[in-house]
C-alpha cells in the first residue's frame, strides 16, 4: 500500500515491524511498516513522508517502488486525494481511474538508461484486476464509487489555473492529481500490479458555485475520506487472489531491448531485482 495525503498509516495490521530499506535510488519516502492483514503480509509506505514533508515533484518514487519489489511485493494499492473535473464526481466520492494524462515536467519515470533500454507498454496504466477489487471494496465500505476515467497528473505543487482546468475538462478527463505518475510507469517496469483509489476532495477551480480548491479545504475533506479509504483497501486485500487476469507481472519481458552482455556493470547492478528474472543475478 502507498498512502497519499492524509493517509499516513494503515490500521488493522498485526505482527507489525518497521523497516528501513536502502535502495540504489536512495531512501524511500518513509520507513516501511510491514504487518499481517487478513492472513496476508502487507507493506505500507507513506508517500509524502512522515509529517507530509515531500512535494509531489520531490517524491523518491524509484526508491519507493524498488523497496517494495525488494520486499517481495507483487501488488500495489495506491490511495490518493484528487480534484474533480466533472460535475458527476462529487467530493467524498471515489474514482478508480483506468487512464492517465501526463502533464508533469522533468520527473524521472524509468529505472532504465545509462546503457540499458526498455520500452514498457503503458496502454492501460492501471491493473484492471486490482482496480475491480478497489471498486468492490469501496462500494462495500459505503463509498460512492466511479469505475474508470482519465486522471490528469500535473506537476504541482501549485493547483491549476482556470484556463488549465477548462482545458482538462474539454478533454473529458475525470479527475486531477499530482502523484500517480511516475508511480504507475515505474510499477509497470517493476512488474507490479498497480491500481489507485482516488478520493475526490474538491472541484478544482472550474466550478461556478463551489469554492476554489485550497490546501486547507482539501485536508478538511480528507479526514472524512481516510476511514473509508482504509476500509475499502482492507476489503480489497481480503479479496485479492494470486492468480489474476492481467499481464502486469510479465510486462518487462517484451520491453527489454539491450543485450545484457553489453550493459555496464554499474547499471546492471543498480537495476538489480528489476531485471534479475530475465538477466539473472549480477555476474
Amino acid at each position: 500500500m502507498i498512502g497519499g495525503s492524509g493517509f499516513y498509516a494503515m490500521e488493522g495490521l498485526t505482527d507489525t515491524e518497521q523497516v528501513t530499506v536502502p535502495t540504489p535510488y536512495g531512501e524511500p519516502s518513509s520507513p516501511i511498516t510491514i504487518g499481517t492483514l487478513h492472513g496476508r503480509r502487507v507493506a505500507f509506505i507513506a508517500r509524502h513522508g512522515e509529517g507530509h514533508r515531500l512535494l509531489p515533484s520531490e517524491l523518491p518514487v524509484r526508491a519507493n517502488i524498488y523497496a517494495l519489489k525488494l520486499l517481495g511485493v507483487d501488488s500495489v494499492f495506491s490511495v490518493s486525494a484528487v480534484g474533480s473535473l466533472q460535475q458527476r464526481y462529487e467530493p467524498l466520492h471515489a474514482v478508480v481511474p483506468d487512464q492517465v494524462i501526463d502533464r508533469t515536467r522533468g520527473r524521472v519515470s524509468t529505472f532504465f538508461g545509462d546503457g540499458a533500454v526498455a520500452h514498457i507498454g503503458l496502454a492501460d496504466p492501471f491493473c484492471p484486476a486490482l482496480g475491480a477489487l478497489l471498486v468492490a471494496g469501496g462500494r462495500e465500505a459505503g463509498v460512492t464509487m466511479h469505475e474508470g476515467g482519465a486522471m490528469v497528473v500535473i506537476e504541482g505543487p501549485a493547483f491549476s489555473t482556470r484556463a488549465e482546468s477548462a482545458l482538462y475538462r474539454s478533454w473529458d478527463a475525470a479527475i486531477i492529481g499530482m502523484t500517480a505518475l511516475p508511480e504507475a510507469k515505474l510499477a509497470r517496469e517493476a512488474e507490479l500490479c498497480y491500481a489507485s483509489i482516488c478520493f475526490v476532495t474538491d472541484y478544482d477551480v472550474w466550478h461556478e458555485t463551489e469554492a476554489d480548491v485550497s490546501a486547507s479545504a482539501i485536508f478538511q475533506t480528507l479526514q472524512r475520506n481516510v476511514v473509508s479509504g482504509r476500509e475499502a483497501v482492507s476489503i480489497a486485500i481480503a479479496a485479492i487472489e494470486d492468480a489474476r487476469a492481467c499481464t502486469c507481472r510479465d510486462a518487462l519481458g517484451a520491453a527489454l531491448v539491450t543485450d545484457p552482455k553489453i550493459v555496464p556493470a554499474e547499471t546492471r547492478a543498480r537495476l538489480g531485482v528489476i531485471v534479475e528474472r530475465y538477466w539473472g543475478a549480477q555476474p
